[in-house]
């Protein structure tokens, strides 16, 4: 029975013998043991077949033998077959159709920020929203910036970002293909603890995933009242440097806002009384560890 009818055809012209076909596309499936092709030859009805590939990545094929098609797109298996014809003298211009009747691994497998990981059956190439929800969508830490490992080729894995504008997700839409995977990344935390309205980790699943000293703070909610704005300390993860920053002089464009990095820990004093309790950036990265993550909205 056909499950997947996609083909790709090398045409091949008869005055030249040269062969003319579109190069193959990120979105080509690439061919693999175990996948049964079906082989057909313009007007010569008598020399089509459907061979299976075999474990060595090698299809037999009538009157010249085996032709090695692992990896390759149906488009660049057509040409390879055309070149064997031509080769050992059996046929002069044969215009060679190379289509992948069966794919034998028909599914896909999303690891990572997603709500339900696993491998789920695509029998066609999916577009990768379908495919992302299959799995339930992204769940509240996953970062938009996917990657997706093409079966065959785990060299080359093609990024797709996840993006918060509904059209532009839609129209920058990359194909999945049977046996794909697709790896869902989670997104960086920066931490914005002491005098704030909300403190707690904050995910930077934006479009750019990124997230300034501003963005931040609001996310907490703000500063409260009794904060001193003037001695904020950033204690960066990277290094475990600590720098004093003045808040206030941010927010009324004195100095200039920067960005966050990933781990790091905005810190707000409350008054002298309370902030004895965490002074220490010891005490403000273990009281990180036990903040409450949310999602960056």
């Amino acid at each position: 029975m056909k499950i997947l009818s996609i083909q790709a055809v090398a045409l091949f012209a008869v005055m030249t013998g040269t062969a003319v076909a579109q190069s193959p596309s990120t979105n080509s499936l690439l061919i693999s043991p175990g996948d049964e092709l079906h082989i057909s030859i313009l007007d010569m009805p008598e020399m089509e077949q459907t061979p299976r590939v075999t474990d060595a990545g090698e299809v037999p094929v009538q009157g010249v033998g085996s032709v090695r098609v692992a990896n390759l797109s149906p488009a660049e298996a057509a040409i390879a077959i055309h070149d064997r014809y031509v080769n050992a003298h059996f046929l002069n211009h044969p215009e060679v159709s190379v289509v992948v009747d069966q794919y034998a691994t028909q599914e896909v497998t999303l690891i990572g920020e997603i709500r339900a990981p696993g491998a789920y059956p695509i029998a066609t190439p999916r577009p990768i929203l379908d495919v992302i929800a299959l799995g339930g969508g992204l769940n509240d830490v996953a970062d938009r910036s996917v990657l997706v490992e093409r079966r065959g080729d785990q060299n080359n894995p093609i990024r797709y970002n996840v993006s918060n504008d509904a059209k532009e997700a839609i129209q920058e839409q990359i194909l999945v293909n049977p046996g794909d995977t697709v790896v869902v990344p989670k997104a960086g935390i920066v931490y914005v603890l002491g005098d704030v309205n909300r403190p707690g980790g904050y995910t930077m699943n934006n479009n750019e995933s990124k997230m300034s000293l501003l963005e931040a703070l609001a996310n907490a909610g703000g500063a409260a009242k009794t904060a001193k704005l003037g001695h904020a300390r950033l204690i960066r993860k990277s290094d475990h440097s600590e720098t004093q920053i003045s808040l206030g002089e941010i927010q009324k464009g004195k100095q200039p806002d920067f960005a966050m990095s990933p781990g790091d820990i905005l810190y707000v004093p409350f008054s002298y009384a309370k902030n004895l309790v965490i002074a220490s950036s010891q005490g403000i990265a273990g009281a990180a560890g036990t903040a409450a993550v949310y999602a960056a909205r």
